[in-house]
């Protein structure tokens, strides 16, 4: 711990994704918390063609990686930072791009076991028309339409009338060039972090609004964040393994969250793992980590003190 106090850390924020401006919050959060510890750090604006020379000019021995979306979440600074030598927070490449994309992800839920909700990929080749005969012939309505590689809910719409489809396909191509449709769950929505093996404590995600996108993310009090959640020690197991599945299977390090949403039967699904996840005063993972009496400052701290190079 002496040791990274005489080490100069940079926090990386921003860059080119719709998450942008979260980034920013992230990182100044946790700037903010790594100070008040008694470490060095200093934020830098990710502007990709010239990272790599701030690193060195600036003589950044640690990267604390607060970057949402593109390069941050994709395993591009991951790789930039494995080939330069410098310890990073979070996962590796491997993770952090299958973590990134929901059809590779999903798939590899699907393949290990892992229950998740039913879906179907569809890329932007295929044709718009044809993908929307194929989810009115696959799937009941209401269907849920997702960018493969968005977070915050953006390119994201639950689509309750067949009109409704083409709309929300075009909207979700708008940020890459492949989506997943995926069954509508009429449960509750929950999450669970991990970190260290240690599964945190359930919190369920209760929006005001009835649902729970961008502006319910983050803006505080239209969400509760009830921590722990309010369910059975057998769910409550029951999604905690889960959670440490997934961690697993990605090949996690640091901290990830693990989203769930039950069905009307109250089982469990797996919808995705968010490698970086937000760290801001609404964020979930800081909420769970306090239910476990860890101040965010000491969260901080712990996944900084296991930045590292070499992950898989």
């Amino acid at each position: 711990m002496d040791d990274m106090k005489n080490r100069k850390i940079a926090v990386i924020v921003g860059g080119p994704s719709t998450e942008a401006e979260v980034s920013r919050h992230t990182g100044a959060a946790i700037a903010e918390a790594l100070q008040k510890k008694g470490y060095h750090t200093e934020t830098i604006e990710l502007v990709p063609q010239k990272l790599a020379a701030q690193l060195v000019g600036k003589k950044i021995e640690v990267v604390f990686n607060a970057l949402h979306g593109r390069y941050g979440e994709d395993g591009v600074l991951q790789g930039l930072c494995e080939m330069m030598g410098i310890p990073y927070t979070g996962p590796g490449v491997m993770a952090s791009a299958v973590g990134m994309n929901k059809v590779m992800s999903k798939c590899a839920f699907m393949g290990a076991g892992i229950p998740t909700a039913p879906f179907q990929y569809y890329f932007d080749s295929m044709g718009m028309q044809d993908i929307e005969a194929d989810i009115n012939k696959k799937f009941h309505l209401p269907v849920v339409i997702k960018s493969a590689a968005q977070g915050s809910s953006i390119g994201t719409a639950i689509v309750d009338t067949s009109e409704g489809i083409m709309p929300a396909l075009q909207e979700a191509f708008k940020y890459g060039k492949s989506i997943i449709a995926e069954a509508f769950l009429d449960g509750n929505e929950y999450t669970v972090a991990v970190m260290d093996d240690v599964a945190f404590p359930i919190i369920q995600i209760v929006p005001s609004t009835g649902k729970y996108d961008y502006y319910s993310k983050y803006t505080p009090g239209v969400t509760q964040h009830l921590c722990p959640a309010p369910v059975s020690e057998e769910l409550t197991k029951n999604m905690q393994q889960i959670a440490l599945d997934v961690f697993h299977l990605c090949h996690c390090n640091g901290v990830a969250r693990v989203d769930f949403m039950t069905d009307k039967e109250g089982h469990p699904f797996a919808l995705e793992i968010n490698t970086v996840p937000g760290m801001t005063s609404t964020s979930l993972v800081p909420d769970a980590a306090r239910a476990m009496g860890v101040s965010f400052e000491d969260l901080c701290e712990k996944i900084l003190l296991e930045a590292s190079t070499g992950k898989f």
